[in-house]
């Protein structure tokens, strides 16, 4: 299918995405939200660089370690191929680093929501 310009989301000048596959990936995993943070949202975002997505499944999703590893495979083709780094909100918001908690819930960029 081909992507049509105004069924992209811009997120940088040099990364768009597709949000009709972004949609359809998310409704699929009982995603509620996915948000950028990181890199993807700074000055030292490079080629090279990983996307960090911060994601919030329903409370009925049953997700496995396996299934987010199967999530990043299937995100990587909307972002260029980059590589996917996906961490659960759950998991920033238990973490004991609290800098790094509110480093991470604080520069967030959404791009998905139901």
């Amino acid at each position: 299918m081909s992507t049509s310009l105004s069924n992209t989301i811009p997120l940088r000048p040099d990364l768009h995405i597709d949000h009709y596959q972004l949609s359809e990936l998310c409704d699929r995993w009982q995603i509620v939200e996915l948000a950028l943070f990181g890199s993807v949202l700074r000055d030292d975002f490079h080629p090279d660089s990983d996307i960090d997505l911060l994601v919030q499944f329903a409370d009925t999703a049953k997700i496995t370690f396996f299934d987010l590893d199967t999530i990043e495979k299937q995100l990587s083709p909307l972002f260029s191929n980059r590589p996917i780094d996906l961490v659960t909100r759950n998991a920033i918001e238990n973490s004991h680093n609290p800098i790094r908690r509110q480093n991470i819930l604080s520069h967030t960029h959404i791009i998905y929501s139901q």
